[in-house]
Parts: structure tokens; C-alpha cells; sequence
């Protein structure tokens, strides 16, 4: 499974970006795909998680402020709005099979600064 996530870049705070990341090199739905991001020096945090079934799980941290969707293949997205310079990261894409094996993307750069 290969992981590659897209639409990073430089947005000012208060203003709203999305990433999104595809799957390739698999033939069926993956169960989850989430989202995770790690800023310089800080551990690697998980942010939202959406299962094949239509479900959606979001961090404290992001709840209210970003949104995970789904289309009907392997595409997850994420709409991130009103930004803030914590929002400062780099995000990967994650993939989880039911059988636990996992899989990242190569990380999108997203910086919030005025």
C-alpha cells in the first residue's frame, strides 16, 4: 500500500486548507484512514480517523475546527479551518488494516504564519 498526501503549503491564520491522500496498490476499501501530524521537536499526534463504514473520530484537540472525509475508493481528506501557527505541522495519512498492519504516507508540509 502506498500512501501519498497532497495540497499542503503556506496559509495565514484564520484561513482554511485542505490535504488529501490516496491509496494506491490495493484492491479494496481500506477499514481506516486517519490523519496525523508532528511539528518540529514534538512527537508524531493523531488527529482524525475515518472508517470504511462512514464513521468519523476527531482529536480534542482539532474537534470543531477539522473535518475528515472519505470518498468511495481510498482518498481521505481533511479540511482544516481557521488555522492557527500551532496548527504548524507536518501531516502524514495513515492506513490500518482490521489485521493491524499499517501503513504512512510521505507527509505534506503545512505552515500557518502571517
Amino acid at each position: 500500500v502506498q500512501l501519498q498526501a497532497c495540497g499542503g503549503g503556506l496559509v495565514q491564520p484564520g484561513r482554511s486548507l485542505s490535504v488529501s491522500c490516496e491509496a494506491s496498490g490495493i484492491s479494496f476499501r481500506l477499514p481506516n484512514m486517519a490523519w496525523y501530524r508532528q511539528a518540529p521537536g514534538e512527537p508524531r499526534e493523531y488527529l482524525a480517523r475515518a472508517t470504511s463504514l462512514g464513521s468519523t473520530f476527531y482529536a480534542d484537540s482539532v474537534k470543531g475546527r477539522f473535518t475528515i472525509s472519505r470518498d468511495r475508493g481510498n482518498t481521505v481528506r481533511l479540511q482544516m479551518n481557521n488555522l492557527k501557527p500551532e496548527d504548524t505541522a507536518v501531516y502524514y495519512c495513515n492506513a490500518r488494516l482490521n489485521s493491524g498492519a499499517e501503513y504512512w504516507g510521505t507527509g505534506t508540509q503545512v505552515t500557518v504564519s502571517s
